[in-house]
């Protein structure tokens, strides 16, 4: 099976993607900080309703640490492994 993905065009993805974490970090800690300090400034102690946005925000955040320092790249071995898993189950004849 040949490859034709450029493992250089793969890798420069790979660090962008790393790159551009930090930015997206530091855009949630200070628009989460603002949003605190918001609440603080009017409805303290009440409902604390940052958590509402730290959550969904924080959900994509952490998405984004996962596929830029965890994630593997799908290599062609993964790609023969689920192939040949494929044809071994019943009925994929």
């Amino acid at each position: 099976m040949a490859d034709t993905t450029d493992p250089r065009e793969e890798a420069r993805k790979r660090v962008k993607n790393r790159r551009d974490f930090g930015p997206h970090l530091l855009m949630y800690l200070a628009t989460n900080a603002m949003l605190v300090v918001i609440w603080l400034s009017t409805t303290a102690p009440g409902f604390f309703w940052p958590g509402i946005p730290m959550a969904a925000w924080g959900i994509g955040v952490l998405a984004h640490a996962w596929d830029a320092f965890f994630a593997k790249p799908i290599s062609e071995g993964d790609v023969d492994r689920e192939l040949n898993r494929w044809h071994r189950l019943p009925g994929s004849r």
